[in-house]
Order: structure tokens, then C-alpha cells, then sequence
């Protein structure tokens, strides 16, 4: 997935998929808590990524299956958009990412994100340095 496309939350709490990452996404995808620093967002799996994500949370020792890790999916939620391809997510999903109304969904490679519209402006123009730039391409050169 890659791309970043803006929406809005309506009345009713939905969001729409954007028409490029519909088929990407599947008929069914999930969405939990995300962040980057101490910036929050939502992020999105895809049911196989759901999958994967689900394996790797198994094979933790139990110790370690506590805390934030346990919270990642007690907060998630099973999406199945509708005809108008929207979705519904809980008010406390919203409300941890600091939703009100604009978003912005991010593709990120395997999965996507949904942000704050401002929040994500804020830390895209932190971001976008060319020493950042060039750190990120390095790194992952490695």
C-alpha cells in the first residue's frame, strides 16, 4: 500500500475507504492502536497481515503478551465496509488517535494509517529533512 489520501469522518462515525486501497484491504480488515514517537495514529491490517500480526503476539512468552501489547488488541476492531465502502471504528479508537473529523490514511507498505489530519501535517513537516530523507534511505539500504 502506499499513497496518502484524505477523508472525513462523518456523522455517524464512518470513514470511506479510498477507491486505491480498496482492493488492497480486502473485504475485511482490521484497525488498532498505532504511533510514531509520541505521535498517536490508527493503524490498519490487512486480514493476512491481521494473521501474521496474531502469530507473532503467539510465539511471545507470557510475560510479555501483558501491558501495551495485550491493549494493542483489546482495542482493535474488525472492519467489513459497507456498499459506499465506509467503515465504522469505536469512539475510543478516535479518541486515542485524536480523530475529530479530517484524516489523512497513509499506505505503508503492508498496511496503512489513519491519522489526525493535523497531527499528520505536523509530523510529516517534522519528517521531511533531508537528513531524515537520507537516514531512512540508509537504513533501510542496510
Amino acid at each position: 500500500m502506499i499513497g496518502k489520501y484524505t477523508a472525513r469522518v462523518d456523522d455517524k462515525g464512518r470513514l470511506f475507504v479510498p477507491a486505491k486501497l480498496r482492493a488492497e484491504l480486502g473485504e475485511t480488515f482490521y484497525v488498532t492502536l498505532g504511533f510514531h514517537g509520541s505521535r498517536r495514529c490508527l493503524t490498519v491490517y490487512t486480514s493476512q497481515g491481521w494473521a501474521e500480526f496474531n502469530e507473532q503476539y503467539n510465539r511471545l512468552p507470557p510475560a510479555q503478551k501483558a501491558g501495551p501489547v495485550g491493549i494493542i488488541f483489546s482495542n482493535a476492531v474488525e472492519c467489513t465496509p459497507d456498499r459506499q465502502f465506509r467503515f465504522l471504528l469505536s469512539a475510543n479508537l478516535y479518541q486515542y488517535a485524536g480523530i475529530d473529523r479530517d484524516v489523512i490514511i497513509v499506505g505503508q507498505a503492508g498496511q496503512a494509517e489513519i491519522w489526525d489530519a493535523g497531527t499528520y501535517a505536523d509530523y510529516e513537516r517534522e519528517m521531511l529533512t533531508p537528513e531524515n530523507l537520507l537516514a531512512a534511505l540508509e537504513a533501510m539500504s542496510r
